[in-house]
């Protein structure tokens, strides 16, 4: 699948943007999205923690029976025309598909829904943004307006930078008018990836020092930055030094510039930092990992080659659903033709998932709302393939996903035992740019006021016949063969005992978190212990400390934690990280290590 530059463009385009937009608000979507960076005072490299992520259904097939294929002839419905930015993402053929295209075709499921779609494909963020402000503008003074756009679809780790931008712009109009998610059409599940060396796969640490070009704050660079965290990697947020025990970044202008930037061997001359401070030292560096999506991917693996896929939403399989926003006050005024909406798109989602000449259809129909490609590339890189570089590595290209009713029941923690994955990833991501980048993006909107659940639920109660979301599924017996990452956490309990103390809950949520969001990944708990005490009781405390984070996560989330995700390991005092001859130094080795791998 394809998705073309959508975080940044040169800054006169932008201009344009914030001058239709307005205020202030359009300029800090622009230096927060962008991959212009501020000039700053030397910053501190950061540990960012670890980032656990919900897991999300996998892309199942369901049971419905097959429909016609839509015709290309336009539809006749009598309905106001709803307008939809999107990106070229595979993510979305299901809507497509339920649509026969851009627009609404005889013979669609949006038809015989009564459902007048306009499907417009836009790669410019504040495009997007500047669209919904002006439709929620001419909404207020004139329902039947035709200016702007009532929907878009970004990427669901983006979308509290997103709405940061936009909410208080529409909020002006009044609190009704903010902009919130609804649904989601599906998810990226593989094709946005962290490249990097193959010395970086086989032992993380040796990512110290890697320049990554990336467009910054953007979801690929989310990725290289929750696998930071997990490995205990400190990040550099000043893209105009460069620290040597951290991950550092290279400002690109779009993910097939940060690809092109590694092709070229692009470098440069920066000043050398050591916590935050100059060490009076300049040194040249060279990229050696980029973060891109396809067809970014492709370019790296066949005109230059050398780097692997260090990890990609395959893994990170929660971290980037495809999120349907739309304004408040317009799908309120309009609640039947959104649960209608809402309806296709689910239906459309089935098909895709369930028929290959739905697919196939879907395929074409990208092609020409996109107006790239043909139909045979959508669908390869909707389905993910494997290719060999011209340094004859094995690398991994493309792969996207389509959400059907039970998707969407599962991923919002409306089904039991689920979680809601879209409010974590939304206050995960977002938490981590404000840590990140304070003075771009102080705040963002609360999930509770953003996360919209009501007309999911309306259509959930009406369907009489929901294909389940499949379940994400583990084999028992089978362990962890590729670690994608390894990291202590703090997770204290009472002393001599296998019970937490009331202050590792928040040590305990966030674990939870960041393991969801990584939910295609087995799990290894390993328990340590100091030397106090005898070694067979430090042994079984331990074994006990482990199974009570594995208990803890399994109850908190059957779904997200299904049987065989989660294997313990006891290790007593055995494996100390330092000598225990300081209480500093026991207490480093009273941990709970989490490993993470395929």
């Amino acid at each position: 699948m394809q998705k073309a530059n959508t975080k940044l463009t040169p800054f006169g385009r932008l201009t344009i943007a914030i001058l239709i937009v307005g205020g202030l608000w359009g300029l800090k979507w622009l230096i927060l999205d962008s991959g212009y960076v501020m000039q700053k005072s030397n910053t501190q490299s950061q540990d960012v923690g670890k980032i656990d992520l919900p897991t999300a259904p996998k892309n199942a097939s369901s049971t419905v029976s097959a429909v016609e294929m839509p015709s290309d002839q336009p539809a006749n419905v009598s309905s106001p025309e709803i307008r939809w930015m999107l990106w070229a993402w595979n993510a979305q053929m299901g809507a497509i598909f339920a649509n026969g295209g851009a627009k609404t075709t005889k013979g669609s499921i949006m038809e015989k829904k009564g459902i007048n779609l306009n499907l417009i494909r836009q790669d410019e963020v504040p495009q997007m943004q500047a669209n919904l402000v002006k439709f929620a503008s001419e909404y207020k003074s004139n329902p039947n307006t035709t200016e702007g756009v009532q929907f878009v679809t970004i990427m669901g780790d983006g979308a509290a930078a997103f709405l940061s931008g936009v909410n208080p712009e529409l909020e002006k109009l009044g609190n009704d008018y903010r902009a919130q998610i609804i649904y989601t059409c599906g998810k990226s599940l593989g094709e946005d990836k962290f490249m990097g060396l193959p010395s970086w796969k086989e032992n993380p640490q040796n990512a110290k020092g890697g320049l990554t070009a990336a467009v910054l704050r953007d979801g690929d660079w989310n990725i290289v930055v929750k696998w930071c965290g997990d490995n205990g990697i400190p990040v550099n947020p000043d893209e105009k030094t460069y620290d040597p025990n951290a991950m550092n970044f290279v400002a690109a202008d779009s993910y097939l510039d940060a690809s092109e930037k590694y092709i070229t061997g692009y470098s440069e001359e920066r000043q050398v930092v050591s916590n935050g401070k100059p060490t009076g030292e300049t040194k040249k560096v060279s990229v050696n990992g980029v973060a891109t999506w396809t067809p970014g991917d492709v370019n790296v693996a066949e005109k230059k080659g050398g780097l692997v896929s260090i990890v990609s939403t395959k893994e990170y399989r929660s971290q980037m659903p495809c999120v349907l926003i739309g304004i408040k006050k317009y799908m309120e005024d309009n609640r039947d033709r959104i649960e209608k909406l809402i309806e296709g798109i689910a239906e459309g989602g089935d098909q895709v998932k369930s028929y290959s000449t739905a697919l196939d259809k879907a395929g074409e129909l990208s092609a020409k709302v996109y107006n790239e490609a043909d139909k045979a590339y959508w669908v390869k890189y909707y389905k993910g393939t494997q290719a060999v570089d011209n340094q004859k590595l094995v690398v991994d290209l493309g792969g996207s996903a389509v959400h059907n009713l039970g998707d969407n029941m599962e991923i919002f923690g409306l089904n039991n035992g689920s979680t809601n994955v879209v409010k974590i990833v939304y206050d995960v991501f977002g938490n981590l740019a404000s840590k990140l980048y304070p003075a771009l993006m102080p705040s963002f909107p609360k999930s509770d006021d953003v996360i919209e659940l009501s007309y999911l639920k309306n259509v959930a109660s009406r369907s009489k016949n929901i294909s389940a979301a499949e379940e994400v599924t583990f084999k028992t017996d089978d362990n962890i063969r590729e670690k994608v990452s390894e990291k202590s956490w703090n997770i204290e309990f009472l002393s001599g005992k296998g019970t937490f103390t009331p202050q590792a809950e928040k040590v305990l949520d966030d674990l939870f978190n960041d393991l969801v969001v990584a939910s295609n990944l087995k799990v290894e708990i390993h328990g340590h212990t100091d030397n106090v005490g005898n070694p067979e009781a430090n042994m079984a405390l331990s074994e006990s400390r482990a199974f009570a984070v594995k208990q803890w996560l399994e109850k908190k989330s059957a779904s997200n934690f299904p049987e065989g995700r989660i294997q313990v390991f006891a290790h007593g005092q055995t494996q100390p990280l330092v000598p225990n001859t300081t209480p500093e130094g026991k207490a480093k080795n009273r941990r709970v290590t989490i490993v993470m791998g395929r």
